[in-house]
């Protein structure tokens, strides 16, 4: 019965977080480019049990030959990003900016580390560069010119300016995409920003709308992946889950109880 409070504790313990991260999900439903999470999970290790005896009349030391094993509980295998794409929203405006297919874009942090996103709200930060909302500046490096009058970003990439007094647009850098060998493995740090890791591998280089990655798409914003329908069935289990293991833990508590009050 000990066993039996451990084991539903560690249920509890489980669901609590598939039910926080089923909230946060749902939390951010509307927020532009947010890639749903999803917890899986496995089973503790088991451990050797006493033997029973063997109702086989032919076994000659009346006792099981193998020992059986008992489950410890159930624990958090991964917590996962789901990068399924989100549908495009056209907004038409300039400064919106979406990958359609795989791939991220890259910027550089404060720090002079990296982090990948999947678009967004653009913008030409306090030094001049084009950057994501929070004004870190994708790389490479793209200088806008200070007079611009229109921004065009292209499929491939290839970002173009049109600056006061001039009729024709001009080439003022390119767009790059990174893609991962896993991209579940990356590490959410919040603004729709992704670290790698060891489980992700290291960004891969790659041009747009080449060697399986996808396109971008200004005017657009990616939505989100969550789907609201699936979240709430998913909640609803953990839920049930949740429930399930606290009556397990009532009801080896109120045997010890009994145990307890016993008298010869």
């Amino acid at each position: 019965m000990f066993d039996a409070l451990s084991i539903g504790a560690t249920g509890m313990q489980a669901q609590q977080l598939n039910v926080d991260t089923i909230a946060n999900n749902l939390a951010n439903v509307n927020t532009s480019g947010f890639k749903k999470a999803r917890v899986s999970f496995s089973d503790l290790v088991s451990r050797h049990a006493a033997p029973v005896a063997s109702r086989s009349d032919d076994s000659a030391s009346g006792a099981l030959a193998a020992m059986t094993r008992m489950g410890a509980g159930v624990g958090i295998a991964s917590l996962a990003r789901m990068f399924e794409a989100g549908d495009l929203k056209k907004t038409d405006s300039p400064y919106d900016l979406a990958i359609r297919g795989d791939g991220f874009l890259e910027v550089v942090m404060p720090d002079g580390s990296r982090a990948y996103s999947r678009g967004g709200v653009i913008k030409v930060n306090k030094d001049g560069q084009l950057a994501n909302l929070a004004g870190y500046a994708f790389k490479p490096g793209i200088a806008v010119p200070d007079n611009v009058q229109e921004l065009v970003v292209h499929n491939d990439g290839r970002v173009q300016a049109r600056v006061a007094g001039q009729t024709g647009l001009v080439d003022i850098g390119q767009l790059e995409l990174v893609r991962f060998a896993n991209a579940q493995g990356l590490i959410a740090q919040g603004d729709n920003l992704y670290r790698s890791s060891d489980a992700s591998g290291e960004a891969i280089l790659s041009k747009a709308a080449e060697e399986g990655v996808g396109t971008l798409a200004q005017g657009h914003l990616e939505s989100s992946n969550v789907r609201m329908v699936d979240e709430m069935v998913n909640l609803m289990v953990a839920q049930r889950t949740y429930e399930a293991n606290v009556k397990v833990v009532q009801a080896a508590d109120e045997m010890l109880g009994m145990i307890n009050g016993l008298r010869r």
